[in-house]
């Protein structure tokens, strides 16, 4: 094999790992974000999301790697989410290896077989209708839950969000949802590419720090296929620009600086209790030598009363 086309596979392997390794990282800050969100806003009847199981698949091969993420719902039963922006009967192959691989890593993990759900959202390129969900070799038995962002009005989306917001009300649960899949209800690379930045505009005016974030990051996961870098890189610099992630970055501080104050003061307390206890003694001492109670008030500088209270189990 020629050196260069040995280099090249290198850096595909390289530029594989990388990616699987960024969606990786996406779906472990998404895992409490997505808890009670539900897939029924696009069409398909699911429990909600428990939380995001992030998709450590063993023997990942790079042809796998555009899976997007695995979620527990709340019966118990395990989903995988893949975005397909056209149909392939080739694609069962993938999916069945998806299968089998979160089936023995589930069954490593918790002793038995989960239930499991393939659900492939497909973009607006793909219509309801051109696609199989099904899957029958005797051995292997399969349905597809389908859902196709064709069938969801993008105006009605762009227009109730954009009124919510106008208005200052907070974005439901299920608006979210919408607007983090909306610029996959759009046909070609270019539509989508313009969708998501009229995304970004519209995360960029939610008030509710957390919901922006949540946004952000649904929309680096969900369109890794078709975003473009500079668009990748805005949507990272509005994430570390928002208050959320100060926050967090601080509320570390605080805790430190908390601790830190918390020790000082027990050092403190530590010291002027062994000064009092200083203090005492050399008041005992002069007690005991025979000088009167105001010298000695005077010289150690206790009151009176204090003094009292630390002689009195000596004239007892």
């Amino acid at each position: 094999m020629k050196r260069k086309q040995v280099k090249k596979m290198q850096t595909n392997r390289n530029d594989s790992a990388i990616a699987y390794q960024n969606k990786d990282i996406v779906s472990k800050v998404m895992a409490e974000e997505f808890k009670g969100k539900t897939f029924a806003v696009y069409g398909i009847d699911v429990p909600k999301v428990k939380r995001a199981d992030p998709t450590n698949l063993p023997v990942i091969e790079a042809n796998e790697l555009k899976l997007d993420n695995l979620f527990e719902l709340e019966d118990g039963s395990y989903a995988i989410v893949d975005y397909e922006s056209e149909y392939s009967e080739k694609n069962k192959k993938k999916y069945i290896g998806y299968i089998a691989r979160i089936a023995q890593r589930l069954y490593n993990e918790n002793g038995c077989f989960p239930r499991l759900k393939i659900i492939i959202i497909y973009t607006a390129d793909v219509k309801h209708g051109t696609t199989d969900p099904y899957l029958d070799m005797d051995a292997v038995k399969f349905k597809l839950t389908e859902a196709f962002l064709s069938g969801l009005d993008t105006k009605e989306i762009n227009d109730g969000i954009k009124s919510k917001l106008d208005s200052e009300i907070s974005l439901s649960d299920e608006d979210l949802m919408k607007l983090v899949i909306y610029p996959l209800t759009f046909e070609g690379v270019d539509e989508k590419r313009i969708a998501i930045n009229v995304a970004i505009d519209f995360a960029k005016r939610i008030t509710d720090e957390k919901a922006a974030v949540f946004v952000y990051k649904c929309l680096l996961a969900f369109t890794d296929k078709v975003i473009d870098k500079e668009t990748a890189e805005r949507i990272r610099r509005e994430i570390g620009m928002t208050k959320v992630e100060q926050i967090i970055e601080q509320e570390k501080i605080d805790a430190v600086n908390q601790a830190v104050k918390e020790e000082r003061a027990k050092a403190d307390q530590k010291v002027a209790r062994a000064a009092e206890r200083t203090t005492e003694k050399i008041a005992i001492n002069m007690y005991n030598a025979g000088d009167s109670i105001e010298k000695i008030s005077e010289c150690v500088g206790l009151s009176l009363t204090r003094l009292e209270e630390i002689f009195a189990p000596l004239k007892a």
